[in-house]
């Protein structure tokens, strides 16, 4: 231990390397908050050179390692051991270049991803990906985790924003791949192995990232609808009507709705009536005679009956308020004991899903409160079970009982967050045994001595 300890020092810096009661609490684990413990120590490169480095005396000796980023992962996937080496990118911030002519921007790792999005609004672009956790994640854990959040339905996931990477792999080298161009068909594209990877193929420490227009304007409205059916009804419709403008479906069933009402800043609910199911959507428009479209097209499907009713914001401040309701998620582990669930189901099968998930829980528990909203444009639902309405049943009977289900309705038990500690048990049940040993084989391949991020993502 003091021989990997007085190695890294002597390379980085003893200021780079902390240890004992200088490892701050916040490098033991992330927001999923499962089994939080002090790593071995913690290094702070300043540049790839350092994250070179580390990783060269890291490997050599066999010595275990945990790359972190804003540490807002919900699956553990960045908590360490105390026999691991935390290699934090948070020093690695900043943005080296915005390209107008490609519409690019090359960042560093540790970049926080509101950052990037108003260093891309200064120079009238947008960068799509968006995440509540916007003022705290790092573009770098972004990546790893193919990150999606409340846009994917027009933009798609992290993996779908970057066009180059630099990656550190185990042994210390450094793949770099920063590319700008859109077309480079030259066989293998390598940076698709490490987004999405957790962290257990290299460490990312720069990036490509493709900017968007800056839109003219966003339009949000919190729509009423009758049952499921109507939601596909409504969704196939906006997308025909708007197009790739349509730049978020989020729907939300009671239980999650009269919850988001009460923790958010909105004291009453914004319809006078309860209602099966709500969509809030939001309408991205790129010129300005399209403000009226959204308006349009949800009062021609009030008059059908399609939908129940429809509230359209008439400000920002009222469109954050509306989408307030959608992010109380925050006040969950508040007033809450939240067992998470984040997971892919068909689109048509959402309803269904809902429905026998719901009866099952009720049978076997019947004080169970389950709360149930996603993004569902992009077959993305998440289920959060409150712990404290059924004492005394572990998170293990309550995580068997929903992804049983999920592997039953051919799902992901994985939409956004990866796999981390939280699902490697479950990650078979979405994944063939063909397709983990093709994983595997790579993952031997790219760190044979597998030292970057151990037990995370493999069962």
């Amino acid at each position: 231990m003091e021989t990997i300890l007085n190695a890294l020092k002597d390379a980085l810096g003893a200021d780079a390397v902390r240890t004992g009661d200088d490892i701050a609490s916040r490098y033991r684990g992330d927001w999923s908050a499962k089994s939080p413990q002090a790593p071995l120590a913690v290094v702070l490169p300043r540049n790839t050179q350092e994250v070179a480095a580390a990783l060269r005396l890291c490997n050599a000796a066999r010595q275990s390692v945990v790359p972190q980023g804003g540490l807002t992962g919900l699956s553990g996937g960045a908590v360490p051991t105390s026999r691991d080496i935390c290699i934090s990118l948070e020093r690695m911030a900043g943005i080296e270049e915005i390209d107008r002519c490609a519409a690019t921007m090359t960042v560093q790792a540790g970049t926080t991803l509101q950052a990037i999005q108003e260093a891309a609004e200064a120079e009238n672009f947008e960068f799509q990906l968006d995440l509540g956790a916007r003022g705290s994640c790092q573009i770098g854990g972004n990546l790893a985790t193919n990150a999606g959040g409340i846009r994917v339905i027009q933009s798609g996931t992290a993996r779908d924003q970057v066009l180059g990477l630099e990656v550190v792999l185990a042994d210390g080298s450094v793949l770099s791949a920063m590319g700008k161009m859109i077309k480079n068909n030259t066989g293998y594209d390598l940076r698709h192995l490490f987004v999405g990877s957790e962290g257990t193929l290299g460490i990312i420490t720069r990036a490509v990232l493709r900017l968007a227009p800056r839109p003219a304007a966003r339009h949000t409205a919190l729509c009423a609808l009758s049952g499921y059916e109507s939601v596909i009804a409504l969704l196939r419709a906006l997308r025909a009507r708007l197009g790739k403008e349509l730049s978020a479906f989020e729907l939300m069933w009671p239980d999650f709705f009269e919850l988001g009402v009460s923790l958010s800043r909105n004291q009453h609910a914004p319809f006078s009536s309860a209602y099966p199911l709500y969509a809030l959507i939001e309408h991205t428009s790129y010129a300005d005679d399209r403000h009226d479209s959204l308006a349009q097209t949800l009062a021609n499907h009030l008059e059908s009956g399609l939908l129940l009713d429809a509230i359209i914001a008439q400000s920002e401040s009222q469109a954050r308020s509306l989408w307030g309701i959608r992010e109380a998620t925050a006040e969950f582990p508040v007033k809450l004991t939240p067992i998470n669930f984040d997971i892919s189901i068909p689109i048509g099968d959402i309803g269904n899903f809902v429905d026998i998930c719901r009866a099952k829980f009720k049978s076997r528990w019947p004080a169970s409160r389950l709360f149930f909203f996603g993004h569902v444009g992009d077959s993305n639902l998440h289920v959060t079970v409150d712990g404290r309405s059924i004492p005394g049943v572990s998170p293990d009977a309550v995580e068997s009982a929903v992804y049983d289900l999920v592997r039953a309705f051919h799902g992901s038990v994985s939409a956004e967050h990866g796999i981390g500690l939280h699902k490697r048990a479950f990650l078979g049940y979405t994944r063939s045994e063909t397709e983990l040993g093709c994983m595997r084989a790579i993952k031997h391949a790219l760190d044979p001595n597998g030292i970057l991020n151990p037990g995370k993502l493999f069962p």
